[in-house]
């Protein structure tokens, strides 16, 4: 995000706001997990559901900080193999993994969403604070859809098309 103003400014920015949006749902988790774990030790009084709560935090948060994630490529790559090849070899198969990744969060995204829809009908519910289910698969699908179309741009114009930067350069 250097304001540069590439065409891929506003997804680095919806990005950012998800991955803030994920630290403070990790944040939160961490409190009430703390919080809970002291209730319990001094109290024998843990928050009920405290483990579907933390459960649902981390998935969420996961999901809303992938896409900063792969804005940054900050995914794992396994570069053994192409280290020695040229910069535009490792450009080209760069832009193939993120159409793969692409493919892949896109097809997970479609198949959450369809999953909450299933999961609402069948009125299903977390065992002990019997929370509707669906929930949680519907808040997954906007970090993966958004994922998907990050690395769809990447694949498709580059890394500057989604980060607002440069593509990167292989190192020698």
């Amino acid at each position: 995000m250097n304001g540069r103003g590439e065409s891929g400014g506003g997804l680095a920015r919806i990005a950012w706001g998800f991955a803030m949006l994920g630290g403070l749902c990790a944040a939160a988790a961490a409190v009430m997990v703390v919080v809970s774990i002291v209730g319990r030790a001094g109290w024998s009084r843990p928050i009920p559901g405290d483990v579907e709560l933390t459960q649902f935090a981390v998935a969420l948060c996961l999901s809303l900080c992938l896409p900063w994630a792969q804005v940054h490529r900050a995914n794992i790559i396994v570069d053994f193999f192409t280290q020695r090849a040229s910069v535009q070899t490792q450009q080209r198969l760069d832009r193939i993994g993120a159409l793969l990744l692409a493919l892949m969060v896109a097809l997970l995204a479609w198949r959450t969403a369809v999953g909450a829809l299933a999961v609402r009908e069948a009125h299903e519910a977390s065992m002990i604070l019997d929370l509707p289910m669906w929930w949680t698969y519907a808040m997954l699908a906007p970090g993966l859809a958004l994922t998907a179309l990050i690395a769809l741009v990447q694949a498709v114009t580059g890394d500057a098309g989604a980060t607002g930067a440069a593509p990167q350069e292989a190192t020698p």
